[in-house]
């Protein structure tokens, strides 16, 4: 990928943190205001899509979780097929470092939190949420420190949350699955088949794409799967390669670009209003600590640095990979403490981990201050010049 068209997607990305962060500061805010119970109440109201005899009922908040988030893993989907095909992941030279980086990153943040919820099955659950990675508000960071950041760095943290968002996917199909229905399964098989079959015939109509998409999202919401895996498998068969086109005249370039303002205006604003949204008047000091709090704040904190840094170390010191050009090992240090600005992915984990809502405050309690003390030092980390 040029250098040029990978500066303004990291540019995007950073754009798109302004959105997010005054949707969850407006939210913190409502939820401690006299409007608090209206919008819990707004929330949980159900809505109902029908046609005919079929509908589909659920409340606002899950209409945005199952929903409004199956489109931004659509996107996220594009991205990692981009990147793959013809981006960083497909030079295995420039992704042997985030990679690895990215896979300590989530494992040392899981077991992190694991060793202070050991002794609780339920709590258990939640030890995906700090292995995430905010890619927008992390890049937010960055870019608010300006040339201090070599691009080098930018692309590493960039290719390494794509990663990241890969490794969640995976962990939500693996481990978030609830009860398996068949019916509903095979019907998404069939609906998988069906975008095999444009794809391989050259069909490069989108509008052919999402209307199988739109059945195989219900099909995967009906099965016991997570709804969102469904955007996921959506964009992997959307075509990609170019033939000798402009990059707008290619499908799979041109639902991205299509959707990426949506996302970052609307999708993800929307998502961090609805599940950020954290009443203080019955939190204390003594809240945080804890065991679920206090895991997911030394997680994302401690465990996602820890394991970034051990993981790229590994490969520098074993001769299999080079610093990022411009770099240094504090550069890269700080870079890593930002890769445990988990926000809406640890929140969005967090949904899927729990149904009890008496864990619902203890979760949002931990992903703000794990990823705000995240930004705070990683961005004092890198305010200083940095020196190869």
């Amino acid at each position: 990928m040029p250098v040029n068209r990978f500066k303004a997607f990291i540019d995007s990305e950073a754009a798109s943190a302004l959105p997010l962060i005054g949707a969850a500061i407006l939210a913190l805010v409502l939820a401690n205001s006299p409007l608090a119970d209206t919008i819990a109440e707004l929330l949980r109201n159900k809505f109902t899509v029908s046609y005919g005899e079929i509908g589909l009922s659920k409340s606002l908040l899950l209409w945005i979780n199952d929903g409004l988030m199956a489109v931004f893993f659509l996107l996220v989907g594009l991205e990692i097929k981009r990147e793959v095909v013809e981006g960083e992941l497909s030079r295995p030279s420039q992704v042997a470092l985030p990679v690895a980086a990215a896979v300590g990153g989530m494992v040392v943040p899981g077991l992190v939190y694991a060793a202070f919820n050991w002794a609780d099955p339920v709590a258990l659950r939640g030890w995906a949420i700090p292995a995430a990675t905010d890619i927008a508000f992390s890049l937010g960071v960055l870019a608010a420190l300006g040339r201090r950041v070599p691009l080098a760095l930018k692309v590493f943290l960039t290719t390494l949350a794509i990663v990241d968002d890969l490794g969640a996917i995976l962990i939500i199909a693996a481990f978030y699955t609830s009860q398996l229905s068949v019916q509903a399964i095979a019907l998404a098989a069939v609906c998988i088949a069906g975008l095999a079959i444009l794809n391989a015939a050259g069909v490069r109509r989108i509008g052919l794409y999402m209307l199988i998409g739109v059945v195989l999202w219900v099909s995967v919401l009906k099965s016991g799967v997570h709804a969102t895996v469904a955007g996921v498998v959506l964009a992997m068969f959307i075509p990609l390669k170019s033939s000798g086109e402009a990059d707008e005249a290619r499908p799979a370039i041109h639902l991205e670009h299509a959707l990426k303002p949506w996302s970052a205006w609307f999708i993800m604003p929307v998502f961090a209003f609805a599940n950020a949204g954290l009443s203080l008047a019955d939190l204390s000091l003594d809240s945080l600590f804890e065991a679920v709090p206090l895991g997911i704040v030394a997680g994302l904190f401690v465990g996602k640095q820890v394991g970034i840094v051990l993981g790229a170390a590994l490969l520098i010191w074993l001769g299999l990979a080079a610093m990022p050009a411009g770099g240094s090992w504090r550069g890269l240090y700080g870079v890593s403490i930002l890769g445990g600005i988990g926000f809406t992915m640890s929140l969005f984990i967090g949904t899927l981990a729990f149904d009890d809502v008496a864990y619902e405050s203890q979760v949002r309690l931990g992903v703000l201050v794990g990823s705000l003390l995240s930004a705070v030092v990683g961005y004092a980390v890198l305010r200083w010049p940095q020196r190869p």
